[in-house]
């Protein structure tokens, strides 16, 4: 259901390097959550670090939405990058899980783009 990695980069550089690298895979980054700092600004204390990337690929969110509107829920992909156990992490949900939910005729472009969202963070740890 996941794919999850672990680096020895803090939060930050890992975060920097997805950015650096979404590009490569004709994805960009569409916003970054602080999900530490919105619950503590929010006064719910959270001590882990925790940044989730959205990140979308026009030409694939294209591909999808004309196959099947209700995919508009599932969309943009999210990347995670937190800390856990005094590890940082980077994770996703893999599409070839999730899309065939919605729409099990999605499978072939679900590979396709989880193959993109490994090779990002695999390259970003």
């Amino acid at each position: 259901m996941n794919y999850t990695v672990t680096t020895t980069k803090t939060v930050n550089e890992a975060v920097e390097s997805i950015e650096n690298n979404v590009k490569e895979y004709q994805f960009g980054v569409l916003h970054i959550h602080d999900v530490h700092n919105t619950l503590n600004e929010k006064g719910v204390p959270f001590s882990n670090e925790c940044k989730i990337l959205d990140i979308c690929n026009p030409f694939k969110a294209k591909e999808l939405l004309s196959t099947d509107m209700i995919m508009s829920m599932a969309l943009p992909c999210k990347i995670s990058v937190y800390t856990d156990n005094k590890q940082t992490k980077i994770s996703m949900l893999k599409p070839t899980s999730m899309f065939k939910k919605f729409n099990s005729n999605l499978d072939d472009i679900a590979k396709e783009i989880e193959e993109s969202l490994k090779n990002i963070i695999n390259q970003s740890k």
